[in-house]
């Protein structure tokens, strides 16, 4: 195409959002995808919900195929100026404070957990011994 080498910010980029008109950036790179929308097996949905940004990690997460990705090349277009796209800030969560287990708790389950078979057991045998007929 006649645009080789020029470089577009996000924001003409992102002016490209329809169907008569649709470019996306992949890997630094613009391709004007308007002639494909018809032909992409995905539907071209998916490429309009693409547009306005960069659509490098939607593009590789589906796993195109070599071909598919020789065929970019008639739609390229230019490059984007990456200091024009906003940079992924990376989810830290918040502090949590810090948590102290009561020990008087711990005594206690640990000692239910002793005691309630052994009650069971007990009552088990109970109703066995005061049930059972003498022969």
């Amino acid at each position: 195409m006649g645009g080789e080498g020029k470089v577009y910010t996000l924001a003409e980029v992102s002016q490209h959002n329809n169907a008569k008109d649709c470019w996306l950036i992949i890997e630094g790179k613009v391709y004007d995808v308007t002639e494909f929308l018809e032909d992409h097996p995905g539907g071209d949905e998916v490429l309009l919900s693409a547009t306005g940004k960069d659509a490098s990690d939607d593009f590789e997460d589906v796993g195109h195929s070599s071909s598919a990705r020789a065929m970019m090349d008639e739609f390229y277009v230019g490059d984007v100026d990456t200091s024009t796209i906003p940079t992924k800030t990376k989810y830290t969560p918040p502090k949590q404070p810090h948590y102290e287990r009561d020990k008087t708790s711990d005594f206690i389950i640990k000692l239910l957990q002793f005691l309630v078979p052994l009650l069971i057991l007990g009552l088990a045998f109970g109703v066995r011994f005061y049930t059972k007929s003498p022969a």
